[in-house]
């Protein structure tokens, strides 16, 4: 992905005159020769080039591409250090290869070749067009990884919304092929390209642009299997900090599916976790969705989430935009608000109680329920019930009861 970034950057500011082609990257394995090789068309290495970014395991090359740059680039655009990222290869692998030919003029392609160890081999390699191949020999001891279902199940968790094309292969798909006799349609099987992931992804764009059925289409490519949301947030800012996403309000089933359809948590489109504590809420957790800040590092550690003041003010706005959502549609549409109050009702008491900015706001919106089946807010439900249940001090008693 890193590298992919590149070429394009490069390309616009004119300092790559080649032709790109197709910049989709290729994830094949071959389980007889125990080898998944992961293939793009990016700026490629020289031999040099493979010595100081892959041995030198502590200096990032995207960094460098950031610094040289600096003054022409968006560098919110280069994400990651793929020095200590890429070693993790060696975790399911008993040796690594890569073949890269760079995108420089007269470049020879380099081979390099290592089983783990403090020592590498590197020589001329044999790879014809630009890029590079990352060849990975799996290990005994990791052979799942060589399962078809295994790996599009790891590309579909953690590519899913990657800004570039990824192949896995292809599939098989039903298309139109004329009519039968009697005017029906027929139809036959045809493969096409396995892109597992989405490129452009709903929280990208502009929610001008947007309508309702996209918004739930979403929803269903996120969790298939679930029902449609009460109604959705839309996070947009960027300043002081960079956040976009989507919050979903979902029905609450009684068992409140607490390990099912999280939030998902991304930096700028790559997957980081969908452990989300200390970044959203206490109280809204149980929403589901996207959240993508690039301020977010990717090596997140929960230690990181408690000290960081980017994280503690985005926890502050999801806040805020939630409970002016609330408002807004107790406002709009009280009928409506009511009778989604047995869902987003847990939400709400669960923030008045644990969330002072929260609770600033939310005693406006807050309902009661009676017996008798009819909502109050809380100044409704106190000049209701005053005349019955005012105490010798001249105070309103509310009984607990009449609160839950």
């Amino acid at each position: 992905f890193y590298v992919k970034t590149h070429i394009k950057r490069l390309a616009s500011l004119g300092e790559y005159k080649g032709d790109l082609g197709a910049l989709t990257i290729d994830v094949s394995f071959d389980k007889k020769k125990k080898k998944i090789t992961v293939s793009d068309k990016g700026i490629g290495m020289t031999a040099d080039e493979i010595k100081k970014y892959i041995n030198q395991i502590a200096f990032s090359g995207a960094s460098e591409f950031v610094e040289k740059y600096k003054d022409k680039a968006d560098e919110q655009q280069i994400i990651g250090h793929f020095g200590l990222g890429f070693y993790s290869a060696f975790m399911v692998a008993k040796k690594v290869e890569i073949q890269s030919l760079s995108r420089e003029e007269g470049a020879e392609p380099a081979h390099w070749i290592c089983d783990g160890e403090t020592e590498f081999e590197i020589k001329k390699g044999n790879k014809k067009e630009r890029g590079t191949d990352i060849i990975l020999h799996i290990a005994e001891d990791s052979e799942e990884f060589l399962e078809e279902n295994r790996l599009q199940g790891i590309l579909d968790k953690y590519s899913k919304f990657l800004p570039i094309p990824i192949r896995f292969g292809q599939k098989e798909e039903q298309v139109e092929d004329g009519e039968d006799k009697e005017g029906k349609k027929k139809y036959k099987t045809v493969k096409v390209d396995n892109i597992i992931n989405n490129t452009d992804p709903l929280w990208t764009k502009s929610p001008n642009d947007l309508k309702d059925e996209d918004y739930l289409a979403f929803y269903k490519e996120l969790y298939p299997f679930a029902e449609d949301p009460l109604f959705w947030i839309h996070l947009n800012v960027d300043y002081p900090f960079n956040l976009t996403g989507i919050l979903y309000f979902p029905k609450l089933k009684k068992n409140f599916e607490f390990q099912k359809n999280k939030i998902q948590l991304y930096s700028r489109q790559v997957f980081i976790t969908d452990e989300v504590k200390d970044i959203v809420p206490d109280f809204l957790q149980l929403l589901h969705g996207v959240i993508d800040s690039p301020d977010i590092p990717l090596n997140v550690s929960r230690s990181y989430l408690q000290s960081d003041s980017n994280v503690k003010k985005i926890n502050g706005y999801i806040t805020k935009k939630v409970a002016d959502k609330l408002g807004e549609l107790y406002k709009k549409d009280r009928k409506s608000y009511e009778s989604k109050w047995s869902d987003i009702g847990v939400f709400v008491k669960y923030g008045l109680i644990s969330e002072d900015k929260f609770e600033e706001k939310a005693k406006e919106f807050v309902l009661v329920k009676s017996i008798d089946g009819t909502y109050y807010n809380i100044d409704e439900y106190k000049k209701h019930v005053e005349a019955n249940q005012t105490n010798k001090d001249k105070s309103v008693v509310f009984p607990y009861s009449a609160l839950i």
